[in-house]
């Protein structure tokens, strides 16, 4: 800290000190939330932090201060106590002020981040202007906040703007490796050669399914199967009734990938796959994830299985969950699947984009019989689960057309087609009745034995719904409240009706979106409030998910009655926690490859018009999302003429003074593009009234 910050500070009085995780912004100063709920999150003001940077884990020191006249209170970073992150991506300057001669910088592209990193002139060779680099800051020799930190360079990555580098700069500064360790690499290779020979002793020790018919469906591109789905009619019992065997098979990558094993510990790491505009970057060695693990067609493949017999009414008869062997009898995809249920192929290039062809579709014809019979029981699952108090916030998923280079030179809506939620309902299915099934096992042990880990999904914040509501009434809707405050899946979905086809739907839904909480990974089951279940876990995403990879150990060892130890259910807190973390760093990466290629499509439609929706409002202005890329973009007020535009954040809404104009989020407008920042990653539009 300053002596200038020092002297500020003196005579304040003491409060407290407060551990954290601190957010920072680019003009250098922090929030850390209070443990008391209660009280609004605590300010750092620039100067304050002490070399704290976004997401470290800090000791705040906090005080009260007058302010503007008030007293308010602030925080002082005391101590960094953990570093969220030591290496960052981002752009070489070799001009940099206040620099000595030779030195160069770098200017990060995390915009949370308040100072750019020297690189000294012994370590500057090679680096020009416009090269993205990936470096590691020095903390040791960083004390003095008000000094750049010092950084060495890790990887050169290579020309900004290149598609590759772009790519490969969002994962890196998202905290993903690009490759795998050379021990990685080298297990992998092992279970390569040697997993794919499956012995008759571990053939004898599983469930046969390779006879049973069973399939396949993911999207035309995927590589990585980990989810099939099988299907056999049964004799009848009791007259007519019609019952069937449904099995969702999961790949078993529990038995190749080993607690404590190197592959493990990545996995650990890493924990999911990275779904980028053009390229995953899989949790898993490809050899694992591609290959050995995934259920490629016709290749005999180990899985791990949840088997329900089920009746017309999609009512669940008898369940089994274990160990099998399985062969694939045919590869869909959600388009031909599709083609197969209305039993032609004349919908297919309306599906696919013109993607695929009506002979790829006509070859699942043979199996629509059984298509139909399991999507119709899918309709019952998921009218059953509305019923229940399930929420539906389907979206359009927005697609891009890219070149050789990875430029995007069109955009698509992929729609959502019957497949799609066929498949969703019986991994809903599987997930629900694995967590059940833990979830009883745990209790006929007793409390102490949790060897278990859910997702959860915690109902509202009160005072948001509250707020909520109060914003629907003034538009004439209703959201019925419990006396507590409290709202039912139920009320929101009474809601969702009213709002069907109106000129707020939009509006209502996106504010509706914004009270929820966040989904995350628990040892400890409250159920899943969107879902409306009372169980509910991740076990049909192996390849891709680590809790998924733990959940399948977790089964067997409750099939196997076998015990779980303190060690265990520390580790599963701690993977249930890293793992949410995880996760959201995937979903900020994959946003962040979708919103480049956004900024990419408008910087080439510079000057045109186009129609778009308020999604959000501020301050100082308004964002606009287009409607077919959905690029958002914003206006600023200073750009809409001689007034003074008044934010209210209750009604989501801005009003001008003397124009008496009003905008509102979910309105719709039309829009020019007035400018495109691929650097900054932003799009400024203008208002065409």
């Amino acid at each position: 800290m300053n002596p200038s910050a020092e002297n500020n500070m003196s005579g304040q009085q003491k409060e407290q000190l407060v551990i954290g995780s601190i957010s920072t912004i680019a003009k250098g100063a922090g929030f850390l939330d209070d443990p008391d709920p209660t009280k609004e999150s605590i300010y750092i003001e620039p100067g304050f932090l002490n070399t704290a940077l976004n997401n470290d884990t800090v000791e705040v020191r906090v005080e009260n201060r007058k302010m503007r006249g008030v007293m308010e209170r602030v925080g002082v970073v005391t101590r960094v106590i953990e570093r969220a992150k030591t290496a960052f991506v981002g752009t070489i300057d070799t001009k940099p002020g206040g620099a000595e001669r030779g030195d160069v910088i770098l200017i990060p592209d995390d915009k949370r981040m308040y100072t750019s990193i020297l690189i000294p002139a012994a370590a500057a060779a090679g680096l020009v202007d416009g090269l993205k680099v990936y470096v590691e800051i020095d903390f040791a020799s960083w004390k003095d906040a008000q000094k750049r930190p010092t950084g060495k360079v890790i990887r050169i990555l290579g020309k900004k703007g290149v598609n590759d580098v772009e790519m490969e700069s969002i994962v890196l500064e998202k905290g993903f490796a690009v490759g795998f360790p050379p021990e990685v690499e080298r297990e992998a290779r092992e279970i390569g050669t040697k997993g794919k020979i499956i012995t008759a002793e571990e053939i004898a020790d599983r469930r046969d399914m390779r006879t049973t018919q069973t399939f396949t469906i993911d999207p035309f591109d995927a590589k990585d199967f980990d989810d099939a789905i099988s299907f056999k009619e049964l004799p009848g019992a009791g007259g007519d009734a019609k019952r069937y065997e449904i099995g969702v098979h999961i790949a078993d990558v529990s038995h190749y990938v080993r607690e404590g094993s190197a592959l493990d510990k990545e996995a650990v790491k890493r924990g999911c796959s990275v779904y980028l505009v053009d390229r995953t970057i899989p949790m898993l060695p490809e050899v694992l994830s591609n290959d050995v693990c995934s259920l490629n067609p016709h290749e005999d493949k180990l899985s791990f299985s949840a088997i329900f017999v089920m009746n017309d009414k999609a009512e669940i008869l008898e369940r089994w969950f274990g160990r099998t062997i399985m062969n694939s009898t045919h590869r869909y995809t959600y388009e031909t699947a599709q083609s197969a249920i209305d039993g032609t192929t004349a919908n297919i290039d309306k599906y696919s984009n013109g993607i695929q062809t009506a002979a790829s579709a006509e070859a699942g014809m043979h199996y629509r019989d059984s298509l139909i019979i399991l999507n119709r029981i899918a309709k019952i699952l998921q009218k059953n689960k509305f019923a229940e108090g399930a929420i539906e916030f389907e979206q359009e998923e927005v697609k891009f057309k890219l070149d050789a280079e990875g430029r995007p030179i069109g955009v698509y809506t992929k729609p959502r087609l019957d497949t799609h939620k066929l498949v969703e309902e019986y991994m809903l299915l599987a997930n629900r009745e694995v967590a059940r099934f833990i979830f009883d096992e745990i209790k006929k042990k007793g409390t102490r034995d949790t060897g278990a880990i859910y997702r959860i999904h915690d109902s509202p914040d009160k005072e948001k719904i509250g707020e909520l509501a109060t914003f629907v009434k003034a538009l004439g809707y209703d959201l019925q409240l419990g006396k507590d405050g409290a709202v039912t899946a139920r009320g929101l979905n009474s809601l969702l009706e009213q709002i069907e086809g109106t000129a707020h739907e939009s509006l209502i839904r996106t504010a509706t979106i914004r009270s929820m909480q966040k989904a995350i990974y628990s040892t400890k089951n409250i159920g899943h409030f969107g879902l409306a279940f009372d169980f509910y876990t991740h076990f049909t995403s192996p390849i891709r998910r680590y809790p998924d990879l733990l959940v399948h150990r977790v089964l067997a060892k409750h099939l196997a009655n076998q015990p779980f130890g303190d060690k265990d259910i520390v580790n599963f807190q701690h993977i249930a926690e890293t793992s949410t973390d995880r996760e959201i760093d995937a979903a900020e990466a994959e946003r962040a490859s979708k919103k480049l290629k956004q900024v990419e499509y408008m910087a080439t439609r510079i000057g045109q018009t186009f129609t778009g929706t308020i999604s959000g409002v501020t301050k100082w202005g308004m964002y606009v999302e287009e409607d077919i890329s959905k690029s958002e973009g914003m206006i600023n007020f200073k750009n809409l003429g001689d007034d003074y535009w008044v934010f209210d954040q209750k009604t989501y809404s801005v009003h001008g003074e003397r124009s008496k104009k009003t905008y509102t989020l979910g309105d719709k407008v039309t829009f020019k593009v007035m400018s495109a920042d691929l650097d900054k990653k932003v799009l400024d539009y203008s208002l065409q009234r």
